[in-house]
C-alpha cells in the first residue's frame, strides 16, 4: 500500500451528490463500506490477474452512509495492487468460474507489493488532483460544514 500526499484529506461533501460525481469519472463505492466509513475505488492498471487500484478512504460525519444526504470526510488517499486467483474453483460458485473468472472470489493477495513505486504514486497523486479540479466547488476544507 501506498500513501498519498494530496489535498483530499479532510475534503468533506455530501455523499450522495458525490458519490453521483464519483461514478461519473469511474469510481465505485468499495465493497468493505459500513454505515460510518467507506471508499471510492478506481482502477489504474490491470494485467491478467493483477490490478493496482486508487482508493479514496473517507468517514461518515453525520448521517449513515446509505442515506444520500449523509456527510462524508476523505481520508488519506492510497495505491493497493491486488492479485487475483485466476482459474477454476470448485465451490459455490463453480458455475461463476466456468469462464476462469470470480468477481466474488478473495484476492490471492489483496496487499502485493507494488513495483516502481514513484510511478504509481506520481499516476495516483495526479489522478486525485484532477479529481479535486473536477468536484471543484462540491467538496469543501475540512472546518467547513454543509448545510
Amino acid at each position: 500500500m501506498l500513501k498519498l500526499q494530496t489535498d483530499l484529506e479532510g475534503k468533506t461533501a455530501r455523499f450522495g451528490d458525490i458519490r453521483d460525481q464519483m461514478n461519473e469519472l469511474g469510481y465505485d463505492l468499495g465493497g468493505n463500506w459500513g454505515y460510518d466509513a467507506g471508499s471510492f475505488d478506481s482502477t489504474l492498471w490491470c494485467d491478467k490477474n493483477e490490478k493496482v487500484y486508487l482508493r479514496l478512504p473517507f468517514t461518515v460525519l453525520d448521517g449513515m452512509l446509505d442515506e444520500y444526504d449523509a456527510f462524508i470526510s476523505f481520508q488519506t488517499p492510497f495505491v493497493i495492487k491486488h492479485v487475483v486467483n485466476i482459474g477454476l474453483e470448485k465451490d459455490k460458485h463453480s458455475l461463476l468460474t466456468a469462464s476462469g473468472f470470480n468477481q466474488f472470489q478473495d484476492p490471492v493477495d489483496p496487499d502485493a507489493q507494488i513495483q516502481e513505486k514513484n510511478k504509481w504514486e506520481t499516476a495516483g497523486e495526479k489522478a486525485v488532483s484532477r479529481l479535486i479540479q473536477y468536484l471543484g466547488n462540491g467538496t469543501n476544507a475540512s472546518g467547513q460544514t454543509n448545510p
